[in-house]
């Protein structure tokens, strides 16, 4: 585990926190958390991950939530979706958002949500 925020004294160069748990205002790791955050999983105004980003503006190759989100299944404000999106503005091959609904998207959330969900209408 990685805590670091701040400024080096010496460089003058933001502090970078690294590590499989990385927490600061810029964050490297397995799970990354801060301002701008890189990794596997991140949590940040700017998430960049792997497998998951959350944040402002979150983007990756797997789940992203975020205001804008870019991923194979990305929830968000804006929404792109290499697979599917749910938005308010929602763009991938299948897509729930204010103009219309898929089906597709229903079905998959359907499986790893063990709730019931409705259908579109």
């Amino acid at each position: 585990m990685h805590v670091c925020t701040g400024v080096d004294p010496a460089t003058l160069r933001p502090r970078v926190a690294r590590g499989i748990i990385a927490i600061g205002n810029i964050a490297m790791g397995g799970l990354a958390i801060g301002g701008v955050a890189f990794g596997l999983v991140t949590i940040g105004g700017a998430s960049i991950g792997l497998l998951m980003a959350v944040g402002g503006l979150a983007a990756g190759l797997g789940f992203s939530l975020g205001g804008l989100a870019i991923g194979s299944f990305a929830i968000g404000g804006a929404a792109i979706g290499f697979f599917y999106a749910v938005g308010g503005a929602a763009f991938a091959p299948a897509s729930i958002d204010g103009r219309h609904c898929d089906q597709a998207v229903i079905d998959f959330a359907r499986r790893w949500v063990q709730t019931s969900l409705p259908g579109c209408r």
